[in-house]
């Protein structure tokens, strides 16, 4: 057992069963055992690969999207440029460097990155060495101003509830101890809890046994985001693995080496995240008054911004490693047997934005 799985096991004995969202939190971001707190968990050596690492079009396309949504919100200066969850600072790397390409847009952009990793905090520093740079824990610390905020892979890494169907009720799913009294096993409350309020009522008829994750901190995250783009302007791009339409399923999968891992094995081990509900997501940043726009498919949104012409272009100065190594990492974002169509796409907006690069006029309803 590692040193957290200990002091979780510790925590259930004193006070009972805990949601599989505390079990996340613990296993996440606990500031001694966690799991971002204590590695960097990107590359072939690490645990898992996101589409910056993959190509280095992605984070480029992303900049440019950036620069021409700041054309449409009014040049504004200064901008604030956020990003949430930034990994080793790669995608943003790539987005300021084409940013460059419209001057006034990068002498505008204050950046500001949200992170808790202390380890990745300072990966992010060396890749964007030389950018003033500022960093936060939360967005309610990030200062007022008009926002763009870019999101790639951080809400499936926000903390689920998960709840089982039974005799016409939600009974929430919850982390208990084994026989042996040390091993983390599932467990199931004996009446429907009153948290099953925040299970979409679309799934009410589901079959007994279903199980239903909700993502409460996700909703909360859209609509604080939506709130500040009403507020002074702006918009958010959320980049993430997941579902359009809420729905019955479990998704809870933990990953260590580029492998699949029980999500209840050695916790602040593994990376442990779960599918995004987009339809929550966008329900909450339209109720706090933002307009919508997607979800699109990754595959659909990058080649809207021109990922096939930004591609011929490298692939004309480049050796032949280098073009095997820009087509494959092309194909891998876009195609649907890869990321292409798991990975989603959406933008929040302010009410008078028009629709940015990659999305139709017409607003999700």
């Amino acid at each position: 057992m590692t040193p957290l799985g200990g002091l979780i096991a510790r925590r259930i004995r004193a006070t009972g069963p805990i949601t599989v969202a505390e079990y996340m939190t613990e296993a996440l971001q606990h500031p001694r055992f966690g799991y971002y707190a204590t590695r960097d968990p990107l590359g072939a050596a690490g645990d898992f690969i996101t589409a910056p690492e993959v190509s280095q079009i992605f984070g480029e396309l992303i900049g440019l999207w950036c620069a021409e949504a700041w054309m449409r919100l009014g040049r504004p200066d200064p901008m604030l440029l956020i990003e949430l969850g930034p990994g080793r600072g790669t995608l943003m790397a790539d987005a300021l460097r084409a940013a460059k390409a419209v001057p006034e847009f990068h002498r505008a952009l204050r950046l500001h990155l949200v992170e808790t990793s202390p380890a990745l905090r300072a990966l992010q520093a060396k890749a964007l060495a030389g950018v003033e740079s500022s960093w936060h824990a939360t967005l309610d610390t990030v200062p007022e101003g008009p926002l763009l905020v870019v999101a790639n892979e951080f809400l499936d890494a926000l903390p689920i509830r998960q709840f089982q169907r039974g005799d016409g009720e939600w009974r929430e799913r919850r982390i208990g101890l084994g026989p042996d009294g040390e091993s983390l096993v599932f467990v199931l409350e004996g009446r429907e809890s009153p948290a099953a309020a925040l299970v979409s009522p679309r799934l009410a008829g589901a079959a007994a046994g279903a199980i239903a994750e909700v993502c409460p901190a996700a909703s909360a995250l859209s609509a604080a985001l939506a709130r500040r783009i009403v507020r002074t302007g702006g918009a958010a791009l959320l980049i993430d693995y997941g579902h359009v339409r809420s729905a019955c399923g479990e998704t809870l999968q933990a990953v260590r080496a580029h492998r699949p891992h029980l999500v209840l094995e050695e916790p602040g081990s593994a990376d442990i995240t779960a599918h995004v509900d987009f339809e929550a997501v966008a329900a909450a940043a339209r109720s706090a008054g933002a307009v919508v726009r997607g979800p699109v498919t990754q595959g659909d949104f990058l080649r809207a911004l021109g990922i096939d012409l930004r591609k011929h272009r490298l692939l004309e100065s480049a050796t032949a490693e280098q073009r095997q190594s820009i087509e494959s990492g092309v194909r891998r974002l876009i195609d649907p047997a890869e990321m292409g169509t798991l990975f989603k796409v959406l933008a929040l907006t302010h009410p008078a934005l028009a629709a940015p690069e990659g999305f139709t006029e017409t607003a999700t309803p």
